[in-house]
């Protein structure tokens, strides 16, 4: 019999709706119950694509003797991170406070009140190297809770008392300064396989962003060479695009293979900065860069893409082998002998030396994922990928969650905008226009003041949409409306941030991660960039867009005050504040006359590609607004009054603050505009 899961919007919680734990979802009902029996709470979070997740499910949750012991002595909640993540960073704070350190499956033991007493992440079914089993572990609290219960209380007050002073934000009036953050970042930078730290590492897409900014070559150096990197390396799926989320090594050769759209959302953004900031001659670096994000938004279009028009959130990391096992990885994993049955004895071996494929493997079972050595021949090198691409259709593919993610599909629709102006791809901008409407036709009801952070089968799921929800689709529908000179989308992206601010603000001039829950012993605040950029540095991107192109100076005054609270995390540990470092470097360019502007290009046919607009999208300075519009156009409050295409040319209206530039309608005399201080 299905337990309570069985209507949920998420993927993953479905995933667990066939067991015999009765789980619950997240909300008061849960809490509720907990109160009536006057049993603990056992949250256990997790999200589809993670692989240990689906292994403690299979050990533990699928076992009737667990399941029946977790039933007869607690509530089980079961969590999608995706879909909670506020829930997810107030008890991930709890666990990594109890344990020292945090991940997936995470397992919190709550007081009926929603106060921790226990944390972890990943049991056992059977204890080992010094770890409890999860059996083990769920006999002694439950026998603690039945007779002792005060101690047990009186230490989750004592634990939630201390957890509630780690969440205070610094604010500071010193603008961090490029010199001192480009010195801290080189303090952990790999100069020989680029990215930062050791293994495992992370794609650093929005640090990147922030080294791509001024374009000096100590930066630059930087950042071309962590794009290339990537680009050769494992993590990067050669044969079908995309970036799977991490490599376990420093080198980039073994990845985890989960492929988020978040990652990919933002590489496709990063890789076409990267590329306008690449110069000519460095012709296979270009070149690279250029095949990443071609490849990547194929990946996008062809894998995430929902039938609704939206991007879906992931590819598990697991698939089923020929022998009908589940693998981590399979699905993209070659050794000598299949490559050599899919591509003929003298294809294979060429394609065993640029890919680096070898006897040993570079994993388990002398298999090997595939990088890229050398330059080869582009030509032989798209042949052989594309035939590899075919054998590869014949396996098992990787399940995928297709929840819609609001913020997600926020940052495709930014970073496809940027991607097809800078390469000039019309498709593009048709994607990003179709899942910004998917988008918005499904989670937001404007008349109802509602707007939902996930959903599935165009069906909104019931999570009201946080912070990072509202910063990045604002973000991304204002990018859209700039470049189709359609100002439906820049009202719908001025409503976001407008209810961002009435919802989220913070006394000292930031923003909470959410809304404060009743069920939530704290209200989640955290400033670092991770995984995706913090709901602080989103909405901060988002409020300076909207307000060059809805001429709001109350919104960018509003983008001051919440940048404050970033710059101690900006000038201490650039490296997790890559968005908030990119806007601290805009900031310092302006103070010295290189001020946040508006590019304004009027064409009589609105081409939103014209040679013009796609050289104000490849030179203008970071923090630039960029429209493109016909004579006339409205809704961009002041911008295209009394401004022509002058001799029936596009032509390019630039403004910084209260200084506006001549006009100019030869592409290659736009350069001057827009890089002139004032």
């Amino acid at each position: 019999m299905p337990n309570l899961l069985s209507d949920a919007t998420s993927p993953y919680l479905q995933q667990h709706a066939h067991q015999q734990v009765d789980w619950r979802p997240w909300g008061a009902e849960a809490f509720e119950e907990a109160r009536r029996r006057d049993v603990p709470l056992l949250v256990s979070t997790g999200y589809a694509a993670c692989h240990w997740c689906h292994v403690m499910s299979h050990e533990s949750f699928d076992d009737p003797a667990v399941a029946a012991l977790m039933n007869d002595n607690f509530v089980s909640v079961k969590v999608d991170r995706e879909e909670h993540p506020d829930v997810d960073a107030v008890l991930m704070n709890a666990t990594q406070a109890l344990t020292g350190q945090g991940g997936w499956p995470m397992t919190v033991f709550l007081t009926p009140s929603g106060r921790p007493f226990f944390a972890g992440t990943y049991f056992p079914p059977v204890s080992r190297g010094g770890m409890p089993s999860f059996s083990e572990v769920c006999q002694a609290l439950a026998e603690a809770w039945t007779q002792r219960k005060d101690e047990v209380v009186a230490s989750a007050d004592s634990i939630v008392e201390q957890l509630r002073g780690t969440g205070e934000v610094a604010v500071s009036d010193d603008l961090p300064t490029a010199r001192e953050t480009l010195e801290e970042l080189g303090k952990t930078y790999d100069m020989i396989h680029g990215g930062f730290g050791t293994a495992p590492k992370f794609p650093p897409s929005m640090v990147l962003d922030a080294l791509l900014v001024k374009g000096d070559p100590s930066s630059l150096d930087m950042a071309q060479l962590t794009c290339e990197m990537m680009a050769r390396g494992g993590i990067f799926d050669r044969v079908g695009g995309g970036f799977h989320r991490y490599s376990v090594d420093q080198g980039w050769v073994v990845p985890h293979f989960e492929k988020m759209l978040y990652d990919n959302a933002l590489l496709v953004g990063t890789y076409s900065r990267c590329w306008r900031r690449t110069a000519d001659h460095d012709g296979f670096q270009r070149e690279l860069f250029e095949h990443v994000v071609f490849a990547t938004v194929e990946f996008l279009e062809r894998e995430l893409r929902t039938e609704g028009g939206a991007f879906a959130a992931s590819l598990d990391a697991d698939s089923v082998d020929i022998r009908g096992m589940v693998a981590e990885g399979i699905y993209y994993l070659w050794n000598p002998a299949l490559l050599d049955d899919a591509l003929g004895e003298q294809d294979g071996s060429w394609a065993r030396q640029v890919f680096h494929v070898h006897e040993n493997g570079t994993m388990e079972g002398g298999l090997s994922t595939l990088q890229l050595r050398g330059n080869p021949d582009r030509t032989r090198l798209t042949r052989v990928l594309e035939t590899l691409r075919g054998e590869r259709d014949n396996r098992f593919p990787p399940m995928r969650d297709d929840k819609v993610v609001a913020a997600w599909n926020g940052l495709a629709i930014d970073s496809l905008v940027t991607a097809g102006t800078i390469f000039g791809q019309s498709g593009w901008l048709e994607l990003a226009r179709q899942s910004a409407e998917a988008v918005w036709s499904v989670h937001v009801d404007q008349a109802a003041d509602t707007f939902m952070r996930t959903s599935r089968d165009n069906t909104a799921g019931t999570t009201p949409a946080v912070a990072e929800d509202h910063g990045a689709l604002a973000l991304g529908l204002a990018r859209l409306a700039g470049a189709l000179g359609d100002a439906v989308w820049l009202e719908r992206a001025t409503w976001l941030v407008d209810r961002a601010v009435a919802r989220f603000s913070a006394d000292d001039g930031g923003f909470f991660d959410a809304e404060s829950s009743e069920h939530l012993f704290d209200r989640p605040r955290d400033l670092t960039d991770n995984a995706t950029p913090s709901a602080t540095s989103s909405l901060v991107s988002a409020l300076r867009l909207v307000a060059l192109m809805a001429d709001r100076a109350d919104l960018a005054e509003r983008a001051d005050q919440a940048a404050r609270t970033t710059w101690p995390l900006v000038s201490h540990h650039p490296r997790f504040a890559g968005w908030s470092l990119a806007d601290a470097l805009v900031q310092e360019d302006a103070r010295r006359g290189l001020r946040e502007g508006t590019c304004v290009v009027v064409d009589d046919d609105g081409d939103p590609l014209s040679r013009m607009a796609i050289a104000a999208w490849r030179m203008a300075p970071a923090g630039s607004a960029i429209i493109v519009g016909r004579p006339g156009t409205t809704g961009f409050a002041h911008h295209f009054d009394d401004r022509g295409a002058r001799d029936g040319q596009p032509t390019a209206y630039v403004c910084r603050g209260e200084t506006c530039f001549e006009p100019v309608n030869d592409y290659a005399e736009l350069k001057t505009p827009l890089w002139s201080r004032c």
